[in-house]
């Protein structure tokens, strides 16, 4: 079973790292999809890594990262199946990544920075999506709802902090009561970004619920209605 948990993250990213598949015989694939990804993150990272630069030169890094995502797209045409599927959607992914990065370091804001953050949760929810694809029944649907609730997490933090950034913006610009109430945006921000985690976990407590059946079923849903303050 390939699941997506909470933990460590790439970046700001809460997108962490899938645990054993089920279907073992991918294994070896996704060794090698691994390492094809890296060595293309690296790729695209080079060519993003000047904190300024010309317009040439950001036209050159966008080349390179098209190019790269088209020499990752020929590399997955050597898998098969599910594992063939697991590695064109992390070519996607690093190239959406490279690009938001380039983005940010052409043009330096708290919006390019945002977008940065949505590109990393986005890229490992597909990635996550597709190694659910090496499970079935209750244990899949487990697996997508951990999917979700990971990038929910990752996008509700990126919001969170775009809002106290441009809030503490302001704020330097004018008195300080404008710092307060960047203060009070920041903190709406954080707690909007709780709720939405929190919903989302539950989403995931309660479709492993569904394992079980009967009474066990029952207390299962109510202790996860308890846990996640849940009516």
């Amino acid at each position: 079973m390939s699941r997506i948990e909470k933990g460590a993250t790439a970046g700001d990213s809460a997108v962490a790292a899938p645990t054993e598949p089920a279907n073992k015989g991918t294994t070896v694939s996704k060794f090698r999809i691994n390492a094809i990804a890296m060595a293309i993150g690296l790729a695209f990272s080079a060519g993003a890594m000047a904190q300024t630069m010309s317009k040439d030169q950001y036209q050159s890094a966008k080349d390179g990262v098209a190019a790269g995502h088209k020499s990752a797209k020929a590399a997955c045409e050597s898998f098969s199946g599910n594992a063939r599927d697991i590695c064109i959607a992390e070519a996607g992914g690093n190239e959406k990544i490279a690009k938001a990065e380039l983005e940010e370091k052409y043009k330096s804001s708290a919006d390019a920075r945002y977008k940065v953050r949505v590109a990393r949760a986005e890229a490992g929810y597909a990635v996550a999506m597709e190694k659910c694809d090496d499970s079935a029944g209750n244990v899949k649907d487990v697996c997508v709802k951990e999917a979700k609730a990971a990038a929910v997490a990752a996008k509700a933090d990126a919001k969170a902090q775009l809002k106290t950034a441009k809030a503490n913006a302001t704020a330097a610009e004018t008195s300080a009561a404008a710092h307060d109430k960047a203060n009070e945006k920041g903190a709406d921000a954080r707690r909007d970004a709780a709720s939405d985690k929190r919903d989302a976990d539950y989403a995931v407590a309660k479709e492993k619920c569904d394992a079980f059946a009967g009474d066990v079923k029952s207390n299962c849903i109510n202790q996860a209605k308890a846990r996640f303050g849940k009516s």
